[in-house]
């Protein structure tokens, strides 16, 4: 495939096999690498890590492209497939990346990123509208034959202290899963030999690790995070 438009910016490529025997083989493995070297030929691109998924058809979960996710979400990074044909028709990988909230792009059909998973989506809120819009017509319908229906009057005021709570509740969760998200890498720079606070900051931003704002760590944003871990734990 000829790449005529440069890239640029950061990518977490992610590889993914059936079976055990193609991860040891490298089957498959090699034209997918190949296809994502070709996607990003030219320009001024970083490629942080590519992700090797070894997946068996009978399990839905798939750790290394929560790894890969992860990543994304560390380093402001966009998730490189380099296959979505299959991808694409397996519910787990759609709602994992739907929640993710990350950028993707597919190597074999560069136009379906985040905006083609909404619009997957979007298919089955439209089916749930029609289940909801059948049971509202067949609500009026019993209305007209004489039978008494219940409701509930909105008040406005619990509405909006709802809408706050549930808003709340979100950046509170983000901010769980960034930290969740650093945890492991902090870990793993501790096992290193850095034990102040000012040293973990240091190899964060060696590692070219943002803050959730995205700009660079320092004792003080190390010490705010290893308190939002402790809560989490």
């Amino acid at each position: 495939m000829t790449n005529k438009t440069a890239k640029t910016g950061k990518y977490v490529s992610y590889l993914r096999v059936s079976t055990q025997r193609q991860g040891r083989s490298g089957l498959g493995l090699d034209a997918q690498r190949e296809a994502v070297t070709g996607y990003l030929n030219g320009g001024k691109w970083e490629l942080i890590e590519e992700i090797v998924e070894v997946e068996s058809g009978k399990h839905n979960d798939r750790p290394e492209l929560a790894r890969a996710l992860s990543l994304c979400r560390l380093h402001h990074a966009t998730l490189l497939v380099a296959k979505i044909d299959r991808l694409a028709r397996n519910v787990a990988f759609i709602s994992t990346l739907m929640e993710a909230g990350v950028d993707f792009v597919a190597v074999d059909l560069p136009q379906a990123n985040r905006l083609t998973v909404h619009i997957m989506a979007a298919m089955a809120e439209h089916e749930a509208a029609a289940i909801s819009a059948r049971t509202k017509a067949a609500l009026a319908a019993a209305k007209a034959r004489g039978t008494k229906l219940g409701g509930y009057r909105w008040a406005v005021g619990s509405v909006a202290r709802k809408g706050s709570a549930a808003s709340v509740r979100v950046r509170s969760e983000q901010a769980a899963k960034w930290a969740n998200d650093l945890r492991p890498i902090v870990a793993d720079i501790k096992k290193a030999g850095a034990s102040s606070l000012h040293q973990i900051a240091a190899a964060l931003n060696q590692r070219k690790i943002p803050t959730a704002r995205g700009g660079q760590w320092s004792a003080v944003q190390v010490q705010r995070l290893e308190c939002h871990t402790s809560k989490a734990a």
